[in-house]
């Protein structure tokens, strides 16, 4: 990248961090402070815990729509501005009520799908998968650091100084916005990046995709409802002070990145995706199946807890790389917009289900939940079809080529290494799904004929 590109790219990505920080600061702390707020039942816990997913959930795509007409920056903004006052209502409600209002706001600041449309404005195509990368690694680092971290400032600020900090953080991604993030020349719809609402219903019945968008479903489904009994259970079975339990988290997570690194590089570079896949699933249906016969188990507690974010991190890494492997290459962006959207639907089931089951079964309640959950998807899992390992190109077209669309493309389907190219000529780029191994890049560059 250029300095220009990297700039945009690395202040992006610390936009999505300050954001996400404080959202996951929250999950190893929450359980243990909603439960002194007045009207407070384990149901309304996890409503609290899970509900800003519904509302994430809703408005990621109206958000990314609407900064097409509105302009992106304006719109981060303004759901920053929500994020911080959402904050602001949970640091100053004394109520579960208030706390689910604030983390409903906290939610609606929806700008996830805008920031992913201002790195495609500021990219080029060229660079545009490496600045997608810095911002999915920074996601993956936040939620590490965070489940770290929230814990320790806990301690000295409380849950309610974690919701103030929230707001911080949002004010700081606004200044960032401001003052940091360059303006783009001009704002384009880009389907390899953001949702094209004509597209929704071919991916929706697309089979292989509602399979993975099952699987993240699930996957935020159980951490959501696992968070709302695993801290107290640190708490008792560990011994481990409240506010502690980082201690724990710490070499968890660094063991779980320690499996994931070598899954994934077996996963991609040897193409054993699948295998890898599914297993990360088996490894999650027995980590639930051990904290539900185990979980008051010192050994089986840890080993639980290592073996479910070990398959986490796998899935975390793995579903969005076959999401790009499965999705048509101009609904790119359409497939990861409702992927994300099931994700934040999951963060709320997890929530809701996870509350009326702890309140009407108990710890064992949840990881029966759980365990189902995972079992279900496990089966969806091992019936998938072999990823194509083809990968996304965007490939700019001379306008001489772009005044016969249907012709090119099919000239570009000749290029060795290429599987599937769509010519969308208002945008004067081709969509192309390669091997990379194979793909001929300089000879569909000759075809495109870009200046």
């Amino acid at each position: 990248m250029g300095r220009q590109e990297f700039r945009a790219a690395s202040s992006l990505a610390a936009v999505f961090s300050v954001r996400l920080l404080g959202l996951f600061m929250i999950y190893p702390v929450f359980a243990a402070y909603a439960e002194q707020l007045s009207g407070s039942t384990p149901y309304l816990v996890g409503e609290a815990l899970g509900i800003y997913g519904l509302s994430q959930g809703l408005l990621q795509i109206p958000f990314g729509l609407l900064s097409d007409k509105f302009g992106r920056k304006p719109m981060i903004v303004v759901g920053l501005i929500i994020f911080a006052i959402g904050s602001a209502v949970a640091a100053l409600s004394t109520s579960i009520g208030g706390v689910i209002v604030g983390r409903v706001l906290q939610g609606a600041g929806a700008v996830g799908s805008v920031i992913l449309a201002l790195v495609a404005d500021l990219i080029t195509e060229e660079n545009r998968t490496k600045a997608m990368a810095m911002v999915g690694i920074t996601i993956g680092g936040s939620f590490m650091v965070a489940l770290v971290t929230g814990p320790i400032l806990a301690t000295f600020i409380g849950v309610q100084g974690i919701f103030w900090l929230m707001m911080g953080l949002a004010l700081a991604g606004i200044a960032i916005t401001e003052f940091v993030v360059p303006s783009p020349r001009q704002i384009r719809v880009h389907r390899d990046a953001e949702a094209v609402p004509a597209l929704i219903g071919s991916v929706l019945w697309n089979g292989e995709l509602l399979r993975l968008d099952v699987g993240i479903f699930a996957l935020h489904a159980m951490l959501t409802a696992s968070f709302l009994v695993v801290p107290a259970l640190l708490r008792g079975t560990l011994d481990i002070a409240t506010h502690n339990d980082w201690m724990i988290y710490l070499p968890v997570l660094l063991v779980s990145v320690a499996v994931m690194v070598p899954a994934i590089i077996v996963a991609e570079k040897y193409r054993r995706m699948k295998g890898v896949f599914v297993c990360a699933v088996a490894a999650l249906v027995v980590s639930q199946v051990m904290l539900y016969f185990g979980a008051h188990n010192l050994y089986a507690l840890l080993a639980a807890l290592i073996l479910f974010f070990s398959g986490f991190n796998v899935m975390e890494a793995s579903l969005p790389s076959l999401i790009t492997k499965v999705a048509p290459p101009d609904a790119k962006g359409t497939a990861m917009g409702l992927y994300s959207s099931l994700q934040f639907f999951g963060i709320f089931v997890g929530g809701i289900v996870g509350g009326w089951a702890n309140q009407t079964g108990g710890t064992a309640g949840v990881f029966a939940l759980t365990a189902v959950l995972a079992l279900l998807w496990l089966l969806a899992a091992a019936t998938m079809a072999q990823p194509s390992y083809l990968t996304t190109r965007l490939l700019p077209i001379g306008d001489g080529q772009a005044a016969e669309p249907e012709s090119l493309a099919a000239r570009l389907r000749q290029v060795p290494g290429v599987a599937v190219a769509v010519v969308i000529a208002d945008e004067k780029l081709a969509y192309l799904k390669v091997d990379s191994k194979t793909f001929d890049a300089a000879m569909a560059a000759s075809l495109a004929g870009a200046s």
